[in-house]
């Protein structure tokens, strides 16, 4: 597990490791000048969406972003995906406090497609992914852009278009490749802190590159950082007045209220804090959860000859966060009268011990709790191969590598209620598993080509992966039944029929000789009354659901690009994949630029794409368990497989398949470059998982009757499905300008714009008679993210002085909820006497958070920068308690793409050498 130390002893140790820099002798003095200063945007050089050496961002016929390293680190963040957040428009991530894994490994899109449809590279090879299957919705499983650093990085390229003709399975919304740094000599150490204005959130960060030779023709680049985040709380104390039916002028409403409680037991109101906004005694914290991560990369390369190059990079990243779940309310005076808030409590009615007496959960957790999950999240990798030239026109590379990541789930402060008195408050509900082993062999060779303005580059290579997933069972008391789960545990009445004529067992007249209260013969008393299985909050993998699967695939592939005249250049791709589970796809794309004039360039692509559904997503369970009849009933995601799932509708997964178009154009002209691009995605089949089937009755007869494996034990159900079609559209700007004032320093404008919206097309799951996609679903998918986000950014140097100004926007978008009863038959959300509108809606409004630092570049190459993030303390609106989706204490969406932490203050100190 790992610690560290924070406030003031974590700022003294990043002060001292900073003043050990300070001291060290200058292996280098020369250092890389950046882009920005030396080189027009156009002019990068970028190995992405293209095999030929040598291409440019200008000349490249789909569009590319570059990232550079100052740009990278001039962003307050530490998590990478937060600085692609900021920087790329089309890239979106948010922080969910509640939502199980979810919360340590964060969803992300880019293109409003979720991250799942993003390839990964790391140094142009392909990033294992993360365990984290997303339960429920998308079920997304991607790579966890978080473990690589933002000190390892030397650029990253952000490929707007789909390419899985040219890379494979993922390609659909665009391609990240992370370019890690690959210096010899020098270095930099570096350390940030800061806080939020709330006073809560510290932040601190330590983080160091060094470069060595490896003899006289290789190098070693290491990267390293450390990361303490306190954690935040935006919310308010559990109140009924924020709840939907809530009547200001009468004060009615329903939902648990600890004010209301506090009053009617004064002799409870000590277990309970003020209550007031942000207060960290509420009951439940709604903010960002704590974390603590050390993540680190090493690159290294060495050249053997002329010809033979080896490289090989690693990474090992260790992260825990923890986070509270919902609050579990008490039953006043141990349950034996009645509660003010209308309602019996969340802790379990009483039960009747084996001694005969009876017992409620708030004998243990008299003011109720609130279980606290973490996450413990390891990942590794290493990749190794060796490249060079068989000839002058032909070359090679060829790669091995492997990639792991675990998550281990915690959870404390919560019980397993079957257990009744003897569970432990403290859980190991499981692991996640996910690990991938790759081997490929890439062949590129320039044919020259009389007709041509250039060889033709014919590239070609064939891939081999096995990829693994694993649900690792969970400690007996996260998931198995207790005595309370079934009626009756310790035999005290007799079975007869009905209950009102049952009498004692010899167990049950022994305790009532002792003074125990029981009534064999009433269906209310404690002893018929059964309490849920498995740790409350997140119950733990059950073994009977656990297991690993792995599979195998193959691929090969032929990409030919050439000039074909001086001013167009085409590129055509195609590629053959092979899954042992599902079978085959054959994917193409062709893209082309035209030199319309010296300085304006036309470009264009279609293709056709997949993703492949992964072990995770085929295989992926979430299952809790309870004993209505004394028989276990299983309730929860299975895959789509489970002979359940398959006779409820359910059919085995298939490649999500998709068709990208893009037209743009770029111009550079002097000191003004822009990009313009036009996109549209039709994807086929898009995963999702459908609404939770209620196993009735009739449908468990049917099952039986069918002889279907598992027909008395399940009693929900839910799966992943080919659930849509859908179609993404949206325009894509990026425009600089470099001004250069003289003595009064040079200026750098740039504006990054998105535009994005997606339709559903046809709904693929579900029937006239069970729809498992209704009205809320499909007005969420095409309205609750903002269409438009733009930033905007200044930067700015006179001598040692620089300083930055960026301004974020986030375009309006709306909410629903419905809250009326649903039958799964009507797809639209009915109209009830409280909601006559049906499906009920909140526009939330646009946003606009400005960002603003400066640095000062003091003697022995140290920079100082003070900053702060969202200036003006802008906050998104909050979130309207008649639409349901927020109370019990929470103020803002926790799907809210715009922060709403509040403005954050920060001082950076960077030492190169």
């Amino acid at each position: 597990m790992l610690k560290f130390k924070n406030g003031a002893s974590g700022l003294a140790v990043a002060v001292s490791l900073l003043a050990v820099g300070v001291t060290l002798p200058a292996v280098s003095q020369a250092q890389e000048a950046t882009s920005a200063d030396t080189t027009k945007v156009g002019e990068v050089v970028v190995v992405t969406g293209t095999r030929t050496r040598g291409r440019t961002v200008a000349d490249s016929a789909v569009p590319v972003d570059v990232l550079t390293s100052e740009a990278i680190t001039a962003v307050a963040f530490t998590d990478t995906q937060d600085v692609l957040k900021t920087l790329v428009p089309s890239f979106n991530t948010f922080r969910q406090p509640i939502s199980d894994g979810a919360t340590f490994i964060r969803p992300a899109t880019l293109r409003g497609l979720t991250s799942d449809k993003t390839l990964v590279l790391v140094n142009s090879k392909r990033r294992h992914r993360a365990a984290l299957v997303t339960i429920g919705g998308s079920g997304t499983q991607g790579p966890d852009v978080a473990t690589i650093p933002a000190s390892a990085l030397k650029t990253v390229e952000v490929l707007r278009d789909g390419a899985a003709a040219q890379y494979g399975s993922d390609a659909i919304a665009g391609v990240l490749n992370f370019i890690l740094k690959d210096n010899d000599s020098g270095g930099e150490l570096s350390a940030s802190m800061g806080q939020y204005t709330e006073g809560d959130g510290d932040d601190i960060t330590v983080s160091g590159n060094l470069g060595l030779p490896i003899g006289e023709s290789g190098f070693v680049s290491i990267s390293v950082e450390a990361n303490s985040a306190k954690g935040t709380n935006r919310g308010d104390q559990w109140s009924r007045a924020q709840s939907p039916q809530f009547d200001t002028a009468t004060g009615v409403g329903s939902g648990f209220d600890v004010a209301l409680y506090r009053a009617t037991y004064p002799q409870f109101a000590g277990l309970f804090g003020p209550g007031t906004r942000n207060n960290t005694s509420n009951v439940q914290i709604w903010g960002q959860p704590e974390n603590v991560a050390f993540r680190s990369f090493v690159n290294a390369g060495y050249k053997v000859s002329d010809k033979i190059d080896l490289y090989a990079f690693a990474n090992y990243s260790n992260s825990e966060g923890s986070g509270d779940f919902n609050y579990r309310f008490p039953d006043p005076e141990f349950g034996q009268t009645p509660n003010p808030n209308g309602s019996q409590g969340t802790l379990g009615p009483a039960i009747r011990l084996q001694n005969g007496t009876t017992w409620t959960g708030t004998s243990k957790f008299p003011a109720g709790y609130t279980p606290r999950f973490s996450g413990n999240v390891i990942d590794y990798s290493l990749t190794t191969g060796v490249r060079g030239d068989l000839s002058a026109r032909w070359s090679y590379d060829a790669t091995i590598r492997y990639g792991y990541n675990k998550i281990s789930y915690g959870l404390s402060e919560t019980q397993n209620p079957s257990y009744g008195p003897a569970s432990p408050t403290s859980f190991s509900p499981g692991d996640l598993v996910a690990d991938e082993t790759a081997f490929n062999l890439d062949f590129s060779y320039e044919l020259p080509v009389a007709m041509f303005a250039s060889p033709l580059t014919i590239s070609y290579g064939a891939e081999y992966r096995s990829e693994g997933y694993e649900l690792v069972e969970g400690d007996r008391a996260s998931w198995a039944a207790g005595p309370y789960a079934k009626p009756d545990p310790w035999g005290f009445c007799n079975l007869a029929q009905p209950i009102a004529t049952r009498t004692p067992t010899a167990a049950g007249l022994a305790v009532i000789a002792a003074g125990s209260t029981l009534n064999c013969a009433s269906a209310s008393d404690p002893v018929y009354r059964l309490l849920g299985v498995g740790s409350d909050g997140f119950p733990g993998n059950n073994p009977d659901y656990s297991g690993a699967i792995d599979r195998a695939s193959y691929a090969v592939y032929v990409d030919l690009e050439a000039d074909v005249t001086d001013k167009l250049f085409v590129g055509v791709a195609g590629r053959f994949e092979d899954y042992e589970d599902f079978g085959s796809t054959t994917d193409g794309k062709i893209a082309a630029r035209y030199e319309l004039t010296d300085d304006i360039n036309l470009r264009a692509s279609i293709g056709t794409g997949f993703r492949a559904p992964t072990p995770g997503q085929l295989s992926t369970a979430n299952v809790s368990t309870r004993f209505p009849a004394s028989e276990p009933v299983a309730s929860g995601l299975f895959p789509a497989t489970n002979p359940v799932s398959l006779f409820l509708g359910a059919k085995p997964l298939e490649p999500e398949r998709s068709k990208n178009y893009s037209a743009g154009v770029t111009a550079a002209m002097g000191d003004f470059n822009f990009t313009l691009d036009f996109y549209q995605i039709d994807i086929e089949g898009q995963f999702y998982a459908t609404r939770s089937i209620t196993v009735t009755p009739t449908i468990q007869a049917a099952l039986i009757a069918a002889n279907v494996p598992g027909a008395n034990t399940i009693g929900a159900v839910q799966f992943f499905q080919n659930a849509f079609d859908s179609v993404t559209k949206g325009v894509d700007f990026v425009g600089t300008y470099r001004a250069d004032f003289g003595d009064y320093g040079k200026t750098n404008f740039t504006l990054s714009a998105n535009y994005n919206t997606f339709k559903l097309g046809d709904i693929l799951i579900g029937s006239p008679s069970a729809l498992l996609f209704l009205e809320e679903d499909v007005y969420d998918f095409e309205n609750g993210v903002p269409e438009f986000k733009s930033n905007f950014t200044i930067n700015h140097s006179i001598g040692k002085f620089s300083g930055m100004l960026r301004a974020n926007y986030w375009g309006e978008y709306t909410a629903s909820n419905c809250l009326t009863s649903q039958p799964i038959s009507i797809f639209k959300c009915p109209t009830s006497t409280v909601y006559p509108e049906g499906l009920i809606k909140q526009k939330l409004g646009s946003e606009v958070l400005i960002d603003m630092e400066v640095s000062y570049d003091f003697p022995k190459d140290v920079v100082v920068t003070a900053g702060v993030r969202n200036i003006t303390n802008e906050y998104p609106d909050e979130g309207a308690s008649r639409l349901g989706e927020t109370g019990n204490g929470r103020v803002y969406r926790s799907d809210s793409l715009v922060d709403w932490q509040g403005s954050y203050y920060y001082l950076k100190i960077k030492k190169t050498f």
